[in-house]
């Protein structure tokens, strides 16, 4: 059987493809705002009515009010033989309805029942979970309550075998029954002088520290617990007896430069997190000393002289006494790869012993009232912590050297402001006392000036080229106020300039009555001004050659 030969559709006007179709709406037009739950009348309309006339909004929704007549009217009518018939079909419904309510029922019960099994096997598991977890947590805290117990005791145990050790640095050899017994608890081997027995101190010192170290984990994760708290006793007193022992020790290495004695002992501060102890033992064994002999500070020298206040030579010794008897223990702090890298010794024990020195023996040396003295003491001092610096293995560890509160301290002590404002009045009166003066008064001493390729004649320009001159000279120009220098040179030339012009103006003028500092320009001979004019080339070169 062929299949049927479709037939062409009739051909579109030009109207249908060049034009809307009857049934469309403008843009503005959106029937489906209409079905919204949010849809408000008044707002509706009120919002079209901006753009839209009132007549085609009007026009327009009549038409789409016709439109929906015509739809309902259309479904109305498809499905009207089954509204109609829907009366007759429905016969003995209610006898339907009792049928069908039974095995529902029954299907309730059945789905009720799953559910109250589901629900209570769901409150077992959960429950068991629960349990569990409860059980696993308790578990948790009572095994973190037997460490913590065994490594109270270990410690103990291990700080029991420190009294056997000399600990006062003399070469003492342990028994023969002490020694069998460190060797069993610590795998240490037998010592033979009182030096190997100092670094077995260290080593043991350095493993009661690390168990020191998990007690302190152990006890943050079990914190406010009973077996804790009658747990502190013990804990405060093995922590107690391990800070002092390791002092001892650490004292004893320090003394006598021990590098074994004193790598173990600072492994030991790490890991109990007591860097500032080590720090303090070092300065007030090593530095403090040192201080004293090159600095003294007693009561008998509170009275030194102004000469006193000197400082580039202390610094010297203080540089010759780093290198003898505090290089060993930098070196040892920062040895790659050595864990070593939390000890300050730099800012916490030198400088700082330093600066305690110099504010007890030596305060004048931060004094900005004598400017030359303190301008001497400035930069050795910034020579010393470049000297310091050094020593640091990295620039990471510079950039920490030049963060401690004691490295900012000791800058805070040189008052650099009120070191500019002293040189700022020195140049700066000198310069105005020559320019207040009556009359133009030649240079005393052309000697001086004989140097130059021209020289000046005229007090008043000599004074401004020695001013300017000043700010620039190494025994007053400091590098952090190298700005308010520069400023004050263009204030000294800027002063000269209006002091000129304003005795030129009063020159001309023929009277000075209207500023009190320009008689000189009245009593001035004509050739006096030719002087003025040799000025600019000498102060010109010294802007050249900043």
């Amino acid at each position: 059987m062929m299949d049927p030969i479709p037939t062409a559709p009739p051909p579109r006007s030009a109207t249908d493809l060049f034009s809307d179709p009857a049934d469309s709406h403008p843009l503005w037009f959106k029937s489906n705002l209409f079905l919204s739950p949010n849809f408000d009348s008044e707002s509706y309309i009120s919002e079209l009515r901006t753009f839209v006339p009132f007549e085609t909004l009007r026009s327009e929704l009549q038409a789409h009010l016709s439109s929906l007549n015509h739809e309902l009217i259309d479904l109305i009518n498809r499905d009207y033989a089954d509204f109609v018939n829907l009366s007759t079909k429905l016969v003995d419904v209610d006898a339907a309805v009792v049928r069908m309510r039974a095995p529902l029922l029954e299907l309730r019960e059945k789905i009720d029942g799953f559910r109250g099994a589901l629900e209570g096997s769901l409150v077992a598991l959960q429950n068991g979970l629960k349990q569990r977890s409860e059980a696993a947590s308790a578990r948790e805290v009572l095994e973190l309550l037997l460490d913590t117990f065994h490594v109270v005791s270990k410690v103990e145990k291990l700080i029991k075998e420190l009294p056997s050790l000399p600990a006062d640095g003399s070469d003492v050899d342990v028994n023969l029954e002490e020694r069998k017994s460190m060797s069993s608890a610590t795998t240490f081997q037998p010592v033979e002088n009182g030096t190997n027995v100092r670094e077995t101190q260290s080593m043991l010192l350095e493993r009661i520290a690390s168990e020191m170290n998990r007690l302190k984990f152990y006890i943050a994760h079990a914190q406010n617990l009973p077996f804790i708290e009658n747990m502190e006793k013990r804990i405060k007193s093995a922590s107690l007896l391990l800070d002092a022992s390791l002092g001892h020790c650490f004292v004893h290495g320090l003394e006598h430069q021990n590098a074994n004695v004193i790598y173990n002992c600072l492994r030991a501060y790490a890991a109990i997190d007591n860097t500032r102890n080590a720090e303090e033992i070092f300065s007030n064994t090593v530095v403090a000393p040192l201080m004293q002999k090159i600095i003294p500070h007693g009561p008998s020298e509170a009275l030194a002289g102004a000469s006193g206040d000197e400082l580039e030579s202390d610094y010297e010794q203080i540089k010759q006494c780093v290198e003898k008897d505090c290089k060993f223990l930098l070196d040892i702090s920062s040895a790659e790869n050595s864990g070593l890298h939390v000890f300050d010794f730099l800012a916490n024990s030198i400088l700082k012993e330093v600066l305690s020195a110099i504010q007890k023996g030596k305060p004048g040396a931060f004094s900005p009232g004598r400017p030359t003295q303190f301008l001497r003491n400035y930069k050795s001092s910034l020579d010393f912590l470049a000297y310091l610096e050094g020593y640091c293995p990295s620039r990471s560890a510079v950039a920490k050297f030049r963060a401690e509160a004691i490295y900012v301290e000791f800058m805070k002590q040189w008052n650099v402001g009120v070191y500019f404002s002293l040189r700022f009045q020195e140049i700066a009166g000198a310069l105005d006392s020559a320019l207040t003066a009556a009359s133009l008064a030649p240079v005393q001493n052309s000697n001086s000036n004989q140097g130059n390729s021209q020289a000046l004649t005229l007090k008043q320009s000599a004074t401004l080229l020695d001013s300017m001159k000043s700010c620039w000279r190494q025994d007053v120009f400091l590098l952090p106020c190298s700005d308010k220098f520069l400023r004050l040179s263009l204030q000294l030339h800027s002063r000269y300039s209006n002091w000129l012009s304003s005795g030129l103006a009063a020159r001309s003028s023929g009277h000075a009555s209207f500023n009190p500092g320009n008689e000189w320009a009245i009593s001035a001979a004509p050739d006096d001004f030719i002087y003025v004019r040799l000025a600019p080339c000498p102060i010109s070169r010294i802007y050249l050659q900043l």
